[in-house]
């Protein structure tokens, strides 16, 4: 009788402590599908970061503003070019379709050559009108070319106050001046490409310089500038100088790059230095 009653007690017994196994079982499968899914997710988002760094990067990558003969000069204007003495030129000058008279330099101020329309100016002058005349008209493309690249990474940035910045490469849009009171960096590598659109002028207060980092290089810098363009005295410039307006190096300032002015370009006692 005894035995009768101890047999289904141990069969319930039993029974519960199986059913308490499976659970236990299917409570740990269930753990580990949820750390599955959720290291899964982890490696979604990290694949998601880089895919969505790399399309930054490739939409980021800028074409270089082709400059055509017009590279070919370290300054060129079309209504003259003047100097106090003394200034240190490195690479061609010329001026078109104004005259040579309007070159008012020393010919020992310029390591290149002096090309004019025409055999006034300068005694060192080569003359060369249909050359000039090409150069001229690939700067005024080049110009526009630059003013008309669409989609900028940056819009006004610092409501046009750039004092301070490291600017990496990309497209800069600013629809009124630009002032650079302190310096800046350009930081970048070789192949990479800056192109800054001022509706303004383009205002760099003395002894203030542009520095490059990382490899970038000033031939693939690009300043076009609607108003005029004036660097203060002892300040130290970078890139491709596009102006509708004047361009003017004030005392002992210098520029690692291309004055390319559809009016004139003044300089006292600067440097410019033409980029390989």
């Amino acid at each position: 009788m005894k035995l009768k009653i101890i047999l289904p007690a141990l069969t319930l017994v039993f029974v519960g402590l199986m059913s308490s196994c499976e659970k236990d079982e299917l409570n740990d499968n269930s753990a580990d599908m949820n750390a599955s899914v959720e290291n899964t997710a982890d490696s979604s988002n990290d694949s998601s970061s880089k895919t969505k760094s790399d399309d930054t990067k490739l939409q980021g990558t800028l074409k270089v503003v082709d400059l055509g003969v017009a590279g070919n000069f370290a300054i060129l204007s079309k209504t003259g070019i003047t100097s106090v003495y003394k200034s240190s030129i490195t690479g061609d000058i010329g001026t078109s379709p104004i005259t040579g008279a309007a070159m008012v330099l020393d010919c020992g101020e310029v390591t290149g050559n002096v090309y004019s329309v025409d055999a006034a100016g300068p005694a060192c002058i080569t003359t060369s009108a249909s050359m000039l005349t090409t150069a001229i008209s690939n700067m005024q493309t080049a110009y526009t070319d630059a003013a008309g690249r669409k989609t900028p990474d940056f819009v006004n940035l610092g409501a046009g106050n750039i004092g301070g910045k490291t600017l990496t490469p990309g497209l800069y849009k600013f629809t009124s001046s630009v002032v650079i009171p302190t310096d800046i960096a350009l930081a970048g590598g070789p192949d990479d490409v800056w192109i800054f659109q001022v509706s303004g002028n383009l205002d760099m207060s003395s002894a203030v310089n542009v520095t490059l980092s990382g490899g970038a290089q000033a031939k693939n810098i690009f300043w076009q500038v609607a108003g005029s363009v004036t660097f203060g005295t002892t300040s130290h410039f970078e890139g491709n100088v596009l102006g509708q307006t004047g361009i003017n190096l004030r005392t002992g300032s210098s520029i690692n790059g291309r004055l390319l002015a559809q009016t004139a370009a003044t300089l006292q006692k600067s440097t410019v230095t033409q980029p390989q």
